[in-house]
This record gives C-alpha cells, structure tokens and sequence, in this order.
C-alpha cells in the first residue's frame, strides 16, 4: 500500500489518481497509525513552509514519516513535500524542518530585467531537467524532458551527492533528490503528462 500524507496541503486526489492509473495501491491517510504497513509513502504539498511543517507536527505526522524513512520505507515527496524534507527553510522567517536531508530551502532570485526570457518569481510551467546518474525513478526519462513547476523556493542540499536533477531559472537549481530510499522532485510528476506518470510508474515498482 502507498500511503499519501494528507495534512492538508496538496493535490491528494491528482497524485492518487496519477498513481492508481501506473497500477499503484494509493490511499489517502492524515494519522500517524495509518502509515503502518504501508510500503510506500507520498509526502505531496502546495502552499507555505511554516504552514505545512506545523500541520504536519499537529497531527503527529512529522516523527512516524522520520522513522519510517529510517526504517527503510520507500518515500516520495513532491513539490512542497521535497522542501520539507530539509533542516531549514527561509520563507517567511526561518522554520525548521524534518531534517531527513541536510541542507535549506531559499528564494529564487531572479533579475528580471537582465534575463532574455524575463524571467519571473514564481516559476510557474514546463521547464527542462538534465540528470547527472542513473536512478529507478527515471527509468525511460530522457535528458531534457519536460516537467511541470509551481514554486517560488528551492532546495540547496549540503550533500551534492544527493543532487539528481538540476533545472535552469536564473541559475541551475535542484529538482530532483535521490539519497537511498528518499526520492523527492521540486516539480509535479502527476502534472507532467507522460514524463510524469512514467516516473510515478517507476516509482510504484520500486
């Protein structure tokens, strides 16, 4: 069973939907108890840091998603859900996070006016990602291929090693982290089409 987080920040019933449609076993839990047995664990998220962290901590989800990591649970995050993965983040004061990944999330910074694609904050639409290494989650990607983005923050990890993915705005940033059994993308998997349900595909055969 894949186990979504539902703290209630994120588009639950298009990431469930993308992963039923790959063959995926997804059901939507918001209590600690509920993600035992489970094989998998999707952390989605749309909207603000402090926001997601506190509801996370309120309904006791924070320390079980830790410990399931630990415990060698699979675990996907997705937009908001990568960043919160991190120690720190910097929107809007600073808020500690699940600290699964060393390292911070921080404001784009974008000079608008020196980009030749006038590029704005925040980065919303398709853009590229190049991979460094091979990984299970991009099984059949190809360099370059198209995903979908919504964020005006990003992840700086600590450990390059980490890094699995990078994208261009402004500046080659993290979108994709791969550290044993936590794979977590900046972009939206179940937003990008072909690319994204692949991706999702090979993340239910994990």
């Amino acid at each position: 069973m894949i186990a979504i987080v539902d703290y209630g920040m994120g588009n639950l019933r298009s990431v469930q939907k993308a992963l039923q449609l790959v063959g995926g076993d997804a059901r939507i839990v918001n209590a600690p108890g509920q993600l035992e047995g489970a094989s998998k664990i999707v952390l989605p998220g749309v909207g603000a840091f402090r926001d997601a962290i506190t509801r996370l901590r309120d309904q006791g989800l924070d320390e079980p998603i830790v410990q399931a990591v630990e415990d060698g649970v699979t675990l996907l995050g997705i937009c908001l859900g990568l960043q919160l993965l991190f120690d720190v983040s910097y929107e809007d004061g600073e808020h500690t996070g699940l600290g699964v990944l060393p390292g911070k999330v921080v404001r784009f910074t974008v000079d608008r006016d020196a980009s030749p694609r006038k590029l704005c904050v925040p980065h919303i639409g398709w853009n590229q990602i190049n991979w460094s290494r091979p990984c299970p989650l991009l099984n059949g990607i190809d360099q370059g291929d198209y995903v979908y983005f919504v964020h005006s923050y990003y992840v700086a990890p600590l450990d390059d090693e980490a890094v699995l993915t990078t994208t261009e705005y402004g500046c080659a940033f993290t979108s994709s982290v791969w550290r044993d059994n936590v794979y977590a993308t900046q972009f939206h998997p179940e937003k990008s089409q072909s690319v994204g349900l692949r991706m999702l595909e090979n993340f239910v055969r994990l």
